[in-house]
């Protein structure tokens, strides 16, 4: 007897890797003083000194403007949070109405990942903050269109003509 691995089964698995990845950076993320960014530093100066062109520093702004600062710090946690709820929320989508082939499942995981990694692409292009850990996003973006190509609802079924 031989059993056959649906697309969906492996799909499904693809996504939830990105839905961890979503958590645990989201996680990190609202402690952005810990969470590194590009060149090593803590990803919200390596973002302000990206965005300022090397023209401003963080560590200036910390001393010069420090409720501005500290403005950022919480706005950083924040998007740290909704990283978090957004991992939960599409992990809950996909263990559930996505596993069982649900049609609104597989467009809310299209819409909701393509916003926020684009969206999060853009921001790390915006401030010139791309080091190697944000081309996580580019293979969670590829992983999760990949995994929804296989299981378009639209795709004819296999065997059909």
């Amino acid at each position: 007897m031989t059993t056959t691995t649906h697309p969906r089964q492996i799909a499904w698995i693809l996504i939830l890797i990105v839905d961890v990845g979503f958590i645990g950076w989201g996680a990190g993320a609202t402690s952005p003083d810990h969470l590194l960014g590009p060149g090593g530093k803590a990803i919200l100066p390596a973002g302000y000194e990206g965005f300022s062109g090397g023209g401003a520093s963080w560590a200036d702004l910390v001393r010069t403007a420090p409720k501005t600062a500290a403005y950022f710090v919480v706005l950083y946690r924040m998007y740290g949070i909704f990283n978090v709820a957004f991992g939960i929320m599409a992990t809950f989508i996909t263990l559930t109405a996505f596993r069982r082939g649900e049609t609104w499942a597989w467009w809310a995981l299209l819409v909701g990942y393509t916003i926020t990694l684009v969206s999060a692409i853009t921001y790390d292009r915006v401030v010139s903050a791309i080091g190697p850990f944000e081309m996580t996003e580019y293979v969670g973006l590829a992983l999760v269109w990949g995994a929804l190509a296989v299981t378009a609802p639209f795709r004819a079924p296999q065997g059909a003509s």
